[in-house]
C-alpha cells in the first residue's frame, strides 16, 4: 500500500490511473451549501442582481470541481440537483435558480467548453418530465434533450444531473410494469437501470455528501457497499487534497481485510480495548448547532 504522503505527491495523471485500475468509478456528488459558500467567498462582489451572481459562481465552481474528479480516474458522476421541495420555494426561486440553471447546462459557455474539452457525455435522471409536464417550466424539457443530444457521441465521462430524483419508488413500479407488458417476464435490477437512466451503470462507488449525514437520490444504484463521505466545509471549498484523501480511504484503507481476532497479540487486543472504551460516548453523525447552522461534533469548532 503506497504511504499516504506519497499518494499525496503523485502527478495526478498517476493517481488517476490507480482509481482507473480498480474499475469504472460512479460518484455520486451532490454539491451542497453552495449559497453558504457564495455568501462567504463572493459577498464582496454582489451585484443587485444576487441570483444572477450566485448561478455564475455556482456554475464556475461546479465545472471546476467535475474537472477535478475527472481529472482523478472518475468515469461517471451522479449530481443530484435538486428535488420536489423546489416547486414549493415561490415561482421566482424556481425560475431563476431552478430552472434557469438547468437552462443554463445548454447554454452557458462554462458548461459548453467543458463538455466539449474533457469529452462529457450529459445525461439526466429522475421524474422532471413528468413534474414539470403542464407547468409553466415544460420549456425546459428542450433544453434537457438539446444538452444530451449535443454530447451524446462523447465518450470519455458521463455526467449525469439528477433532476427530482427524490422519488423513484412509482417510477420504479411504472418502468416494472411497462417492462412485463413488454417482455412478459418481470424486469431484473440491471433491466430497471437501463430503463431509469437509459443505459447500464455500474452500481455506486462512493457518496460525497456535506452537512448532516443522509444519502439520496441515486435510485437503483446503492448496494450498500459504496463508501459515504461528508465533508465539514460545504462542497464547493473541496480541494485536490480533500479528494485525494477520499480516494485514498477507497482505494486502499476500507480494501484491508479485518484481522482474525483471535490472533492479535496481547498489546494490539489492548490498544483495541483502550481506543473503543475512551471513545464509547461518541458517534459519528452527531453535531451542535451555531447560528442556527449544523456542524459536526469533531472538537475542534466552539
Amino acid at each position: 500500500m503506497i504511504p499516504f504522503e506519497r499518494f499525496l505527491q503523485l502527478p495526478t495523471e498517476e493517481v488517476a490511473a490507480l482509481v482507473k485500475a480498480t474499475g469504472r468509478k460512479v460518484v455520486v456528488f451532490p454539491v451542497n451549501g453552495t449559497r453558504r459558500w457564495f455568501m462567504l467567498e463572493h459577498a464582496d462582489s454582489l451585484n443587485s442582481d444576487f441570483l444572477s451572481a450566485y448561478l455564475d459562481a455556482s456554475i464556475q465552481n461546479h465545472v471546476h470541481l467535475c474537472a477535478m474528479l475527472f481529472d482523478h480516474g472518475i468515469h461517471t458522476l451522479l449530481a443530484p440537483v435538486f428535488g420536489r421541495e423546489l416547486m414549493r420555494r415561490g415561482d421566482e426561486y424556481t425560475r431563476r435558480v431552478g430552472m434557469d440553471g438547468l437552462v443554463r447546462t445548454a447554454t452557458d459557455p462554462a458548461y459548453r467548453n467543458f463538455f466539449e474539452t474533457y469529452n462529457v457525455r450529459v445525461r439526466f435522471y429522475g421524474d422532471y418530465r413528468d413534474v414539470l409536464k403542464g407547468t409553466p417550466f415544460e420549456y425546459v424539457l428542450g433544453t434537457l434533450y438539446e444538452v444530451a443530444e449535443a454530447t451524446q457521441h462523447n465518450t470519455a465521462h458521463n455526467l449525469y444531473f439528477g433532476v427530482f430524483a427524490d422519488e423513484s419508488a412509482e417510477t420504479v413500479a411504472r418502468l416494472s410494469v411497462e417492462h412485463y407488458l413488454a417482455h412478459g417476464v418481470i424486469p431484473n435490477k440491471n433491466a430497471l437501470i437501463r430503463a431509469y437512466y437509459g443505459e447500464d451503470l455500474p452500481p455506486v462507488s462512493l457518496f460525497i455528501g456535506f452537512d448532516k449525514f443522509s444519502v439520496f437520490d441515486m435510485p437503483l444504484l446503492s448496494t450498500g457497499e459504496e463508501d459515504l463521505y461528508f465533508s465539514v466545509s460545504p462542497s464547493p471549498y473541496m480541494t485536490e487534497r480533500q479528494l485525494r484523501g477520499i480516494l485514498y480511504d477507497h482505494l486502499y484503507v476500507r480494501r484491508i481485510p479485518e484481522p482474525d481476532y483471535t490472533q492479535m497479540p496481547p498489546e494490539e487486543l489492548g490498544w483495541l480495548r483502550d481506543y473503543y472504551r475512551a471513545h464509547r460516548d461518541l458517534a459519528l453523525g452527531i453535531g451542535k448547532l451555531k447560528f442556527n447552522l449544523w456542524f459536526p461534533e469533531t472538537g475542534n469548532a466552539s
